[in-house]
């Protein structure tokens, strides 16, 4: 395939910003449909990527590599594998239906969706770059819309959230920036292809590899959140407008996960295994701690925040455990929290729009007054907390079976965490939409036709997912054999 698709799914966001800023503020409407317009595209292509993508082998497909600063040994090289094909569709599908849900934007409108285009720039780009040089930079821009976007658009404490998410983010990729120096000095010749630098791995020496692994992991931890580095994640989520916090717990989370997966795993496989209990440790902290601050909490955003620390501790768990049924799951989870997760944060916006309020205590008999939403909203609460036949429950039975055999006594207790999930999203269905109806609310309007086209389609994904794996799963393998063979020898 000669077509430079990749290129084309990162910069047609690009253009469609560029495009935005030349429109003047008063064409609401244009901005709206240029923004929803150059964001389907990269969504239309993510389906021939799928679509072309040869699940057989391991070899990086789609690549296009062109000499950049040839002094300095940094190309232009963007690839893509069964680690980074559903992250790049993931992406796209969460960006254009976050675009959807943002058409009730009315201040700033054109600053907004110019910041939001930004954002899948890089998004797109952290998925797909194979040079440290373009991942750092990728990875860097989608801290400046971010920033904008909360802090600009967000709620109440929005400047606290946004500098708070700056600093700390800020704070890892530093320790990155280390890192990837620490690797282009030890590789003779010098290089910042990532390949390359898999390749030349075994000739790292173990020290080497277990300091800089722990740069890499820092920024990574941060990222996705790692315990003690959670704190950011419920402030950013709580403040963030929701088409912000869609993305944010849809994709960015994820590119903590996928940089150890694609960075830390292969490029320091001494280390990998050397971490490996620790980081199940962690991650069994922060599957039952985010599980029992959801329990706690009053605010339902918040509660939809903290039950991502939870749910991401389960992607920690897969990769500790180093096998393929272990980190198929945790790719699985990375997909399926992105679903359901995304949706949810839809779903609390379309509440809060109508009732300026997310206190769960406020509401009660909901489904009596709005039985569609009330349906869907239960629909994904019950594939959060892992329900038979839902993407959910797949992806955590994944990681218990594979991690079980490595960490007994871990996966024994982080199945408290799946109780404790149940309990906090069935005690937020019983007080929120069943019982009697809290007449207050009697002037609530259900959910309209465009709220519902952004729920929707993660609907069915997150159903036929849980129903039929095996299309994501064979697509998965060969990639994650070969990180494991890459790691184990």
């Amino acid at each position: 395939m000669n077509f430079p698709i990749l290129t084309y799914m990162i910069f047609i966001p690009f253009l469609g910003m560029v495009v935005v800023l030349l429109l003047r503020k008063e064409q609401v409407q244009a901005i709206r449909w240029a923004s929803a317009l150059f964001s389907f595209i990269p969504l239309v292509l993510s389906f021939f990527l799928v679509a072309n993508y040869d699940s057989s082998t391991s070899v990086m497909q789609f690549v296009e590599k062109h000499e950049w600063i040839p002094s300095l040994g940094v190309s232009y090289y963007l690839g893509a594998d069964g680690l980074s094909v559903p992250m790049l569709f993931l992406t796209a599908l969460l960006s254009f239906l976050s675009i959807i849900a943002s058409f009730n934007i009315n201040y700033r409108v054109k600053e907004y969706f110019a910041f939001f285009l930004l954002l899948e720039v890089g998004m797109m780009g952290v998925f797909a770059a194979l040079d440290f040089f373009l991942f750092y930079i990728f990875w860097e821009i989608v801290l400046v819309p971010m920033y904008f976007l909360i802090g600009i658009w967000g709620g109440p404490r929005k400047e606290y959230a946004a500098i708070k998410f700056f600093l700390y983010t800020l704070f890892g990729s530093v320790f990155m920036l280390v890192g990837i120096l620490a690797l282009y000095f030890a590789s003779q010749p010098h290089t910042l292809n990532m390949m390359e630098l898999i390749s030349r791995a075994p000739l790292l020496g173990k020290g080497f590899q277990l300091l800089v692994f722990v740069a890499f992991y820092l920024a990574f931890a941060i990222k996705v959140p790692i315990f003690p580095f959670h704190t950011w994640l419920p402030d950013a989520h709580v403040e963030a407008p929701t088409a912000v916090s869609v993305v944010l717990a849809g994709i960015l989370l994820k590119m903590g996960i996928y940089g150890l997966l694609r960075i830390s795993y292969p490029m320091f496989p001494q280390a990998a295994i050397y971490y490996a209990l620790p980081l199940a440790l962690l991650a069994l902290i922060n599957i039952v701690y985010g599980a029992l601050v959801c329990m706690a909490q009053k605010d339902l955003k918040k509660m939809v925040a903290y039950s991502s620390v939870s749910h991401m501790g389960f992607c920690l768990l897969g990769i500790s455990a180093l096998t393929l049924t272990s980190i198929s799951g945790c790719v699985f989870q990375m997909f399926s929290h992105g679903l359901i997760t995304g949706a949810l944060f839809l779903l609390v916006g379309v509440l809060y729009d109508r009732a300026h309020t997310r206190d769960i205590d406020a509401f009660g008999g909901l489904w009596i007054k709005l039985p569609v939403y009330s349906g869907v909203m239960i629909l994904f609460c019950l594939g959060s907390l892992g329900l038979p036949g839902l993407s959910g429950f797949i992806s955590e039975f994944m990681v218990f079976i594979g991690s079980f055999p490595v960490f007994k006594l871990i996966v024994a207790l982080a199945v408290l965490g799946v109780v404790l999930t149940a309990a906090y999203f069935l005690r937020m269905i019983q007080r929120m939409f069943l019982g009697t109806f809290n007449t207050k609310w009697e002037k609530l309007t259900e959910i309209d036709g465009r709220e519902l086209f952004t729920v929707i389609p993660l609907a069915i994904l997150m159903i036929g997912i849980g129903v039929y794996p095996s299309p994501l799963a064979g697509m998965i393998r060969a990639t994650l054999e070969n990180i494991i063979h890459l790691v184990s020898g």
